[in-house]
C-alpha cells in the first residue's frame, strides 16, 4: 500500500514511517510547512525538516514539504484570533487536525497517489461491521491523544493509519533508538501547533491589541491592573503579579465586556468549580448525536481523567451537560470531548457553564 507519512521531526511520526517499511509499504514522508517566522529563534521548521530528511534518508523512504501556510492562517489561525477577542481560550491543535492535517494534507496526499495517510498520533481506528469507522484512545493512557482528533469525520478516519497507537511511548522510543535514530530522544513538542514554543504573550500581542484593565475579587474589590484579558485563563495564577495575605489568586472569569479579569484565593476557591456547562458546533465522530438522558464520560480539557456526564438538553445548537461532580476551571473556547469507553464519540466548544 502507497502510504504518506506526516512527519514532524519528532520520535512519533519517526517510528511511525519505520513501522509501516518493517510491514512492507511503500512509504513517503511529507513535511508540513504551515507557517512563517521572521524570529527563526523560535521557528524551528528548518531543523525539524532536517531531522526529517535524516530519517527518511536512513529509512531509504522518500520525502518531500507541503506547504500549507494559506491554509492555516485563513482556517485555523484567524478563528484562533477570533476566539481571543470574545474573551475565549481557543484550543488551536483540535482545529489543525481537523483543517490542515486531516483535510488539507489528506485530499494533497491522496492526490499524489497514496492510498492512505499516517501520523504518529497515539489515537486507533476500527472499522465496524457495518462500515464505519470509530476513534479509540490509544493504548498508552498518558499519552492519549483522542482528544486531540475529535473533529475527524469518517473519510479522514477510513483513509489514516495511527501506527503507534497500540503502544507505550517509552516502547516508541526504544524501537527509536535500536536503529539509531537521531530522534529517539528528542523532546516532545509542547507549543502551537506548527508555531513552535515562545513567550505566549509576546507572540500574542503581534496579532491583538491589547488594552489594561482591572483586576477585581470576587466580591468587586480592585486588586490590581492587567495588561489584557486575553492573555489570562480560568485557573490561571501565574502571571496575576498580585501577592497579599493568604493562599495564592487563581483567575475564576473574565469579563470582556468591562475589560475585567476576576480572581479568588485558593486553589479550590468555590468560583472555580462549575457542575454545568453549554457546548455548540458540536462534531459527532459517527454523525449520529445522543439524545437527551444520555450517560457517557467527558474530558474538557488534555491529559484530564475522563468524568461522568449526562446530556440534560439540545436547542438551537446548543448541548447543555451536566457532571456528575463538579469540575474545576472550565473553561469558554475550550472543548468538550465525549466518551463511551475508549470510544471517542466527538466534541464541541465550551460557551458557557453553571
Amino acid at each position: 500500500m502507497k502510504i504518506i507519512v506526516g512527519m514532524s521531526g519528532g520520535v512519533d511520526s519517526a517510528v511511525s514511517a519505520l513501522l509501516l517499511k518493517e510491514q512492507g509499504h511503500d512509504v513517503t514522508g511529507v513535511f508540513m510547512k504551515n507557517w512563517q517566522d521572521a524570529d527563526e529563534k523560535f521557528c524551528s521548521a528548518e531543523e525539524d525538516f532536517e531531522d526529517v530528511r535524516q530519517i527518511c534518508n536512513q529509512l531509504d523512504v522518500p520525502y518531500y514539504t507541503f506547504n500549507f501556510e494559506n491554509e492555516y492562517w485563513d482556517h485555523v489561525f484567524e478563528l484562533f484570533l477570533d476566539a481571543f477577542k470574545k474573551g475565549y481560550t481557543p484550543n488551536p491543535d483540535i482545529l489543525c487536525n481537523k483543517e490542515i492535517k486531516f483535510k488539507f494534507f489528506l485530499k494533497k496526499a491522496i492526490a499524489s497517489g497514496a492510498e492512505k495517510i499516517a501520523t504518529g498520533h497515539y489515537a486507533r481506528i476500527r472499522e465496524t461491521q457495518d462500515g464505519t469507522f470509530q476513534l479509540l484512545k490509544g493504548v498508552d493512557a498518558n499519552k492519549d491523544q483522542s482528544y486531540f482528533l475529535c473533529l475527524l469525520n469518517q473519510e479522514a478516519l477510513s483513509k489514516t493509519l495511527f501506527p503507534i497507537g497500540d503502544l507505550p511511548k517509552d516502547e516508541v522510543r526504544t524501537l527509536a533508538k535500536k536503529q539509531n535514530l537521531k530522534v529517539h530522544d528528542k523532546k516532545d513538542s509542547t507549543g502551537i501547533c506548527f508555531i513552535g514554543e515562545r513567550k505566549f504573550n509576546d507572540f500574542l500581542s503581534q496579532f491583538l491589541p491589547a488594552q489594561k484593565g482591572q483586576i477585581i475579587d470576587t466580591d468587586g474589590n480592585v486588586l490590581g491592573e492587567h495588561n489584557g484579558t486575553m492573555y489570562y485563563t480560568i485557573g490561571q495564577r501565574k502571571g496575576i503579579s498580585i501577592g497579599g495575605p493568604g493562599e495564592p489568586l487563581f483567575v475564576v472569569d473574565k469579563d470582556v465586556t468591562k475589560n475585567l479579569v476576576i480572581v479568588g484565593r485558593g486553589f479550590n476557591h468555590p468560583a472555580l468549580f462549575h457542575q454545568k456547562l453549554v457546548a455548540t458546533d458540536f462534531h459527532w465522530i459517527l454523525e449520529e448525536p445522543k439524545a437527551a438522558g444520555w450517560k457517557g464520560t467527558a474530558k474538557i480539557r488534555y491529559r484530564q481523567a475522563d468524568e461522568v456526564i449526562t446530556l440534560v438538553k439540545v436547542a438551537d445548537d446548543q448541548w447543555h451537560f451536566e457532571f456528575d461532580q463538579p469540575q474545576r476551571a472550565v473553561t469558554l473556547g475550550q472543548q468538550i470531548v465525549l466518551y463511551e469507553g475508549d470510544v471517542c464519540l466527538g466534541g464541541g466548544v465550551i460557551v458557557g457553564r453553571g
